[in-house]
């Protein structure tokens, strides 16, 4: 038993160490999680693909529950694109951390949605990782490399 559980915690270790959070060029990531604040509270999921070390673009999509705009139920979602500016050369980050300020415009409702925030990716595996983001709405949840 002692060996299977040593040899699960190799490999765990071989894939945690080629874990990386940003790649640049062509790195693509899905997120999925919770909306915790901003226009309400519900879900969220997004997609990034980067364009080179420092941008990547992308879209994403929040559904309401409740709390959403203007108690208009009309602004229970959120459809936008998104654009991040990634900073884990400039700061010299660890392969597994990103952070990234960005912005997201899109439309909520009938309405024209904007929103500013910072976030920030670790990556467990070369797969898995988590990520928060703070700002007009923030989110916590689930990052998949792709």
């Amino acid at each position: 038993m002692k060996k299977l559980v040593f040899m699960f915690m190799l490999i765990f270790i071989g894939t945690a160490a080629n874990a990386q959070a940003w790649t640049g060029k062509g790195d693509q990531k899905i997120q999925l999680g919770l909306s915790a604040w901003g226009y309400g509270t519900g879900v969220t999921g997004t997609y990034d693909y980067g364009l080179n070390k420092l941008i990547s673009v992308g879209a994403g999509l929040n559904a309401y529950f409740g709390g959403y705009k203007d108690h208009d139920k009309d602004n229970r979602v959120f459809v936008f694109g998104r654009l991040n500016f990634h900073l884990k050369d400039a700061l010299e980050l660890p392969e597994k951390l990103d952070i990234y300020p960005g912005v997201d415009v899109g439309v909520i409702g009938k309405d024209f949605g904007i929103g500013a925030h910072i976030g920030a990716r670790y990556f467990f595996t070369e797969k898995i990782g988590v990520f928060a983001e703070v700002g007009n709405n923030g989110s916590l949840g689930v990052s998949f490399n792709l």
